[in-house]
């Protein structure tokens, strides 16, 4: 956008631009619930060369998606690309730190589509700076909007999106007719169809 924006978008050239691919790569889901299930799915297609997941235990939907079960050390150690799919909890909070992102290679890309407070946003940003990361995609941050002074809007290396993984109109009718039915369950006495248990 800043090269369409400021003219520096000119002729073709034939390494402009360019970026790591997920062919061949490994890619590393922390949190292989329902998301990262539905991730995993989505990435397929595009040969990359394993998927790899960290979470509390071993999930049955694994071996259907070729997913291997590791020790989140390796997974991190290993991992072209992470991508962050756990629940906010007191437990995640903020896991996506110094501390993990020194664990990743220097050319891993992170992505957070889960919430933003799973992130040490200001690590975060140090670990883009330093190149201790090579970049990183963000459907969430901490606060919502981002304040539109955040050091990572000023980074080439770091994609802001507000919050829009689910925008798409089925996505949305569906979303809306789940909160009915649980409204119109609960309101009956009834177990809702699509309640969240906490743990």
């Amino acid at each position: 956008m800043r090269a369409v924006i400021d003219g520096s978008w000119g002729t073709w050239k034939p390494m402009w631009l360019c970026g790591p691919g997920l062919e061949g790569s490994t890619v590393g889901i922390v949190g292989l619930g329902r998301i990262g299930q539905a991730v995993a799915r989505c990435i397929k297609p595009f040969s990359v060369s394993r998927i790899v997941y960290s979470d509390f235990a071993e999930q049955p939907a694994a071996k259907e998606l070729g997913a291997q079960f590791l020790p989140l050390d390796e997974v991190l150690a290993s991992s072209d690309f992470l991508l962050a799919c756990v629940a906010l909890t007191p437990e995640t909070k903020e896991m996506f730190n110094m501390s993990l992102f020194k664990k990743m290679k220097k050319t891993a890309v992170f992505i957070n589509t889960s919430r933003g407070g799973v992130v040490q946003q200001d690590d975060l940003y140090n670990a883009l700076v330093s190149g201790e990361i090579a970049a990183a995609g963000l459907d969430v941050t901490t606060p919502e909007p981002l304040p539109t002074d955040s050091p990572l809007l000023k980074l080439d290396n770091c994609v802001v999106l507000p919050h829009i993984a689910s925008a798409t109109h089925t996505a949305r009718g569906a979303m809306s007719e789940l909160t009915a039915r649980n409204i119109l369950a609960a309101l009956r006495g009834e177990n809702m169809p699509s309640e969240i248990k906490a743990n």
